[in-house]
């Protein structure tokens, strides 16, 4: 059914590590709790656990949700770790998370020069 990744009209990623042993419901709640986002507008969620080779997909037809669960053989995901957000993703992003590359970039603080003074 969700071949194409980019047919929801969003596609949002949860950030961090999510318990994988919930389901449909608590996955929901997860959403709309933490994120206050719509579960009925065409969006896909997606959640990673701390095995980086699996995820699991919450998405919600017009007539009930489905859930997608896809583990990787070779590989694995490069989940952002480092923000505590759900973050809409475009069809190109997408396509590097599950080609293993950040789909979100890390911000990094430079160090200060030695000398300056701000």
């Amino acid at each position: 059914m969700l071949i194409n990744w980019a047919a929801p009209r969003h596609v949002y990623i949860v950030c961090r590590k999510t318990d994988l042993r919930k389901g449909i419901d608590g996955l929901a709640l997860i959403v709309e709790e933490n994120y206050g986002l719509q579960l009925d507008n065409n969006s896909l969620f997606l959640f990673c656990g701390s095995r980086t080779d699996r995820f699991k997909g919450l998405y919600w037809d017009g007539e009930g949700f489905i859930l997608l669960y896809r583990r990787f053989e070779n590989g694995n995901l490069h989940w952002p770790q480092h923000r505590n957000d759900a973050v809409s993703l475009t069809p190109y992003q997408i396509k590097q998370l599950l080609q293993g590359i950040a789909p979100l970039p890390i911000k990094r603080v430079k160090p200060a020069i030695k000398g300056t003074i701000y």
